[in-house]
């Protein structure tokens, strides 16, 4: 019997010395070779709060890319390391964990004012910090899904710090595209012959149609209007689980996160939409839509790019890809930003 609770003791405390070495491990991102290259993760104050920043490229004086990760709450880092690649050779990308999400998220740290407006003014604050860092004037901003919401309203407020606006998995006016989102997955439950789930569907259209919830996302990702060619999800748990960038502590933060924003941010997303507040924007636009994004709704986006006055704008559709074009057909999405923007200095 005292063997065993030695035993026992013994791995109790091996569990915790483990956990604990979790906890506070390192994080890093790999380094990149070359003369001039930059591959760093670490964390900088912009507008007042601690801001986890990762930049990687091979040559730091080629154009600035600053992408904004959607969610709410949901960082793009961990998508990085698998996704990225053939960007880092002609672009100096940027990501950085938004106020209160993943390594941005600070234990005790007051978020009560937490809101898109204060998103938004955080983006210009990291712009300008950016280009001054880098010495360059503008930088090319990328929004994807729910940071789109917030690229947007950036680029309509400071065109000068732009190269341009792109925008991936565009948001638009939720309502249209949740309702959109609703009957493709009830079409496609239709035609699998799957009754259970069309019958619970069909019971959401009347609170969906008048925005008192949300198209289940696990719907649409059953369905394939989340994505086609890869598992987002896996990549997510797996780069944070196993990336370098993120230790346990980490994993804490971006759950804690992700509920606090998410409960917040959406519905000022749906109170006040983007034709509503974004209608002119003096930059050019690009709008990149998979073909089967049924998370935010290529149609209802060409909808809204169709209303924009802008200096030059393009609506771009990924014929194999849902919400994750950039991901999903990445060499297509990396020859573009090359072909578009490469020589740009």
């Amino acid at each position: 019997m005292k063997k065993i609770r030695k035993i026992l003791l013994y791995s109790g405390a091996v569990i915790i010395l483990l956990v604990g070495l979790a906890i506070i491990f390192p994080t890093w991102t790999p380094k990149i070779e070359g003369p001039n290259s930059i591959s760093v993760l670490e964390q900088v104050e912009i507008n007042g709060t601690g801001h986890e920043l990762m930049v990687r490229g091979q040559d730091k004086s080629n154009p600035i890319v600053i992408f904004v990760h959607g969610g709410p709450g949901v960082p793009e880092i961990p998508y990085a390391t698998k996704y990225q690649d053939l960007l880092e050779k002609d672009f100096t990308v940027v990501r950085y964990d938004q106020r209160a999400s993943g390594k941005s998220y600070h234990f005790g740290e007051d978020y009560s004012n937490l809101s898109t407006d204060l998103l938004v003014e955080d983006l210009l604050a990291l712009t300008d910090y950016i280009s001054a860092r880098f010495e360059q004037q503008k930088v090319i901003l990328i929004g994807h899904s729910f940071g789109t919401y917030i690229g947007i309203q950036a680029a309509q407020q400071a065109p000068d710090k732009y190269e341009a606006y792109i925008g991936i998995g565009q948001m638009s006016n939720v309502l249209d595209s949740e309702w959109d989102g609703l009957n493709y997955v009830i079409e496609q439950a239709k035609q699998s012959g799957n009754t259970t789930d069309l019958q619970y569907l069909q019971g959401l259209t009347e609170k969906v149609r008048n925005g008192d919830m949300l198209m289940p996302r696990h719907y649409v990702r059953k369905y394939g209007g989340a994505a086609r060619l890869i598992d987002p999800n896996a990549d997510m748990e797996k780069g944070l689980w196993f990336g370098p960038e993120y230790n346990l502590l980490d994993r804490i933060r971006y759950n804690r996160g992700a509920a606090y924003s998410q409960d917040i941010l959406i519905q000022q997303a749906i109170a006040e939409p983007l034709p509503a507040i974004v209608t002119k924007l003096d930059l050019p636009v690009y709008f990149i839509m998979g073909q089967y994004d049924y998370m935010t709704s290529a149609k209802s986006a060409k909808a809204y790019l169709d209303q924009i006055d802008a200096r030059s704008k393009e609506f771009i559709t990924y014929d194999q890809s849902a919400h994750y074009p950039q991901f999903e057909e990445k060499e297509t999405f990396s020859n573009w930003m090359v072909d578009s923007f490469a020589k740009i200095h």
